[in-house]
């Protein structure tokens, strides 16, 4: 074996220029598909946090204004979810919601605990907003059942508004109260924000703000959870029969989709994973097409090393050397040169992804207002980097067993006639 690699050495050093652009062919492949794999990742994992701020399986239903005339009534009609609508969800469908609640929102309010002071929108909520919009308490407890029954003047506060009101150990503002307006009300939790600003702000009980605000029977926003439907189709039916059963109630046409509005956050999963999957797909062909250019040098190296050699072979065969000997000398000096190559490529993958993700693997957009993140975890497992660097050397092989086999049956005769 010790001959075999010394001769695959000297070849190598006769032919530098060639073996150097094989082996850059191999290692860009390599390099590329981890790199592409890692930037798409990074890109991916951002969108997977914000979908992850609500629960999969919920729906959120507002109403707007009518797109159509309908029942002698004109378009534009501005629809007002009330009581009657939530007690439909809770009763007619059964098989379907779990928990249902409701959503009530008033901007612009002041918040004052002795000189300090802040501005929130206020939100009269059920306990189900603390899982459905996934709101993890720091401190204290959420709103809860007895909250809603007893109209308690309670309140939750995110850490953000809690560190303006009491700066320093925000712990210790629970328990304690602060002015909404004009009101007292006790502080019973503090949530983390996730500084999104699409899921904060202060939370009270729905019952006292709707009493707070004179709200009547309105409720706003439906929100609940469900289970059974699994498919696209099954929302899809779902939503048409809902959407025209709270129509019904409100006089508006059955598809008028203007009139309530459906937010179902598990088709919007089931689609981002969709176009997960695509940029995924589009990432491993681009990735594959940049191996393929890896494996068509090395397959190219072996078929000109075979021409130049053909004397050599038939000079080798001649003098009692089996086909099997020359098989092995090509397919040797294939499987190390991609190897080796591949190896580098796969090095550099995983530097270049460990580099971005040291510099912008935590990219933010920060408005002022809020803070979305753009890219999260650019990096590939070390299992795909292993199973594209193998690939390459299978790959490889494979292309330098063509080559090989042609140098294998070649006729001495034929080889010492080769120019």
């Amino acid at each position: 074996m010790r001959d075999v690699l010394a001769e695959i050495w000297s070849t190598v050093r006769r032919n530098k220029l060639r073996t150097a652009l094989t082996g850059f062919a191999v290692a860009w492949g390599i390099f590329m598909i981890i790199f592409l794999l890692g930037a798409g990742n990074g890109l991916i994992n951002a969108q997977k946090i914000q979908s992850d701020r609500f629960l999969d399986n919920s729906m959120m239903v507002g109403a707007g204004y009518t797109s159509k005339a309908y029942d002698g009534l004109k378009e534009g009609r501005r629809i007002t979810l009330n009581d009657k609508d939530k007690a439909l969800t809770d009763q007619s469908y059964k098989q379907y919601v779990e928990d249902t609640g409701a959503e009530l929102q008033q901007s612009g309010i002041t918040l004052t605990k002795d000189a300090n002071y802040v501005s929130v929108t206020l939100s009269g909520v059920y306990p189900n907003e603390v899982k459905i919009n996934k709101k993890e308490m720091l401190y204290g407890r959420f709103i809860n059942q007895i909250d809603i029954e007893q109209s308690r003047k309670s309140l939750v506060l995110s850490e953000d508004d809690a560190k303006e009101l009491l700066p320093g150990d925000v712990s210790n503002l629970v328990g304690q109260y602060v002015n909404v307006g004009d009101m007292a009300f006790r502080v019973v939790g503090i949530y983390e924000a996730d500084k999104s600003g699409m899921n904060r702000g202060a939370f009270i009980p729905f019952t006292t703000f709707r009493t707070i605000y004179n709200k009547g029977d309105e409720v706003g926003n439906i929100v609940f959870s469900f289970h059974g439907l699994e498919t696209e189709k099954d929302n899809e039916e779902f939503e048409t029969q809902y959407r025209a059963r709270i129509n019904g109630n409100h006089r508006a046409a059955p598809d008028d989709e203007g009139a309530v509005w459906i937010w179902n956050r598990f088709t919007q999963n089931m689609q981002m994973n969709k176009g997960i999957g695509i940029i995924q797909t589009a990432l491993w062909i681009i990735g594959l097409f940049t191996l393929l250019s890896g494996i068509v040098g090395v397959s190219n190296i072996m078929l000109i090393t075979v021409k130049e050699r053909t004397r050599e072979f038939g000079i080798r065969k001649a003098i009692g050397a089996k086909p099997l000997s020359i098989l092995r000398l090509i397919i040797t000096e294939s499987i190390i040169i991609t190897t080796f190559f591949g190896y580098i490529g796969m090095v550099l993958g995983v530097a270049a992804n460990a580099y971005m993700d040291a510099t912008i693997g935590r990219m933010k957009v920060d408005s002022g207002l809020f803070e979305a993140t753009m890219f999260y975890n650019p990096t590939v497992g070390i299992g795909t980097c292993i199973s594209a660097t193998v690939v390459m050397i299978v790959a490889g092989t494979l292309a330098g067993l063509i080559p090989a086999r042609k140098a294998a049956k070649i006729r001495p005769i034929e080889a010492l006639r080769a120019e």
